[in-house]
């Protein structure tokens, strides 16, 4: 099958140090080069595959100090994309929302994987606009805010197996937190969760430029406590070496959690995950298994030490149940080989000469045509 993988460039493919999306879409893009797929990926010039690599900016959007405006390289990225639809048989994307109006004469040949939050309010008419453009959530609590937007599978991420060795004895006596510094992330409560039982907290994350007031003014005065270490970003070697050591992943997420790729990176070395109940968090622990799921602060200091006592190579087997790089990218083919096969009826809107298919358009999302 020839495939093209649409990745987002403000992040090379695989980024260098934090990017969930752009992970996944290497890890994605590897794996089905592995099984013997033609795959092309449209990325940042500077990312690195196995597969044929268009490059659309030189470098990673975030790492290059001229760029004000993103959205002229997406414009351009796409008109690049369209030149080329017809060499491949799906066109996978993973930027958002940008491609529907120029790719929906072809919707049967596209899918979009969301890997956001789709609780924002503007969301709903998009996908009422578009409703014939094939849709991947990320966990099946994704959907909620857009029940009846077009979803074609729930595909959970996965790692490649061998990307974070296991371990099965950890050497720091410590608890991490792994990812952003942003309100909705929470790192504050794992201080508070930390602080509590006299356990040092180890910080990896990054803080984007939105949230550096955030930062500076709710999170740095917390960092100078005793037992608390902010590290800064870290690399794929780093984050392994500071996961398997972990004595356990904090996760107190306080928004709609798509996903949450470090919990399964934890998993994937043998850490068990105390996360709070928020978005997907209960489809992808384990309770008492790969972790435990909370509701409160309390209830997370009274699990914590159930949660480092779990048993690691339990956690580990789970993982390679259920978050290989390879079970990904088979439920993937099994998704296109669907789209592909399945003859796209001319619907009822499609019939409507345009000025009645706007109407009925119109009415769908509750306004008025003058």
């Amino acid at each position: 099958m020839k495939i093209a993988q649409i990745a987002p460039l403000m992040e090379s493919v695989p980024p260098l140090l934090y990017g969930g999306t752009e992970r996944i879409v290497s890890y994605l893009t590897e794996e089905l080069v592995n099984l013997g797929h033609e795959v092309t990926l449209f990325a940042s010039g500077d990312s690195i595959t196995a597969a044929n690599l268009v490059p659309c900016v030189p470098k990673a959007l975030r790492l290059d100090d001229r760029v004000r405006d993103t959205i002229p390289y997406y414009m351009l990225m796409l008109d690049r994309v369209r030149r080329l639809a017809d060499d491949f048989d799906i066109l996978h994307f993973h930027i958002d929302q940008f491609q529907f109006p120029l790719f929906r004469p072809i919707a049967q040949r596209t899918v979009t994987t969301l890997h956001g939050r789709q609780d924002l309010p503007d969301l709903m008419p998009l996908y009422v606009g578009f409703d014939d453009m094939p849709l991947v959530s990320i966990s099946n609590d994704q959907r909620r805010p857009v029940p009846t937007a077009n979803f074609a599978a729930t595909i959970y991420h996965g790692l490649p197996i061998k990307a974070q060795a296991p371990t099965f004895q950890p050497k720091g006596n410590y608890i991490a937190f792994l990812g952003r510094i942003s309100p909705e992330k929470r790192v504050d409560r794992a201080i508070w969760i930390a602080r509590a039982l006299g356990i040092p907290l180890k910080i990896a994350a990054k803080v984007d430029r939105v949230d550096e007031v955030y930062f500076r003014t709710e999170i740095a005065p917390l960092l100078g406590q005793p037992g608390v270490e902010f590290i800064g970003e870290i690399n794929e070697q780093q984050k392994t070496r500071f996961l398997g050591d972990a004595l356990a992943l904090l996760f107190p997420v306080d928004w709609p959690e798509p996903f949450g790729l470090s919990m399964i990176e934890a998993m994937a070395c043998g850490t068990p995950v105390l996360a709070f109940r928020c978005g997907s968090i209960p489809e992808i622990i384990d309770d008492g298994i790969t972790g435990v799921v909370v509701e409160t602060i309390e209830e997370a200091i009274a699990a914590l030490p159930r949660v480092i006592a779990l048993d690691r190579q339990k956690v580990r087997r789970r993982f390679e149940q259920r978050f290989s790089a390879t079970r990904m990218a088979e439920d993937y083919v099994d998704l296109y080989r669907a789209l592909l096969d399945k003859s796209k009826p001319v619907s009822e809107r499609d019939r409507l000469p345009p000025s009645c298919a706007d109407d009925d358009l119109a009415q769908k999302l509750g306004l008025h045509l003058a």
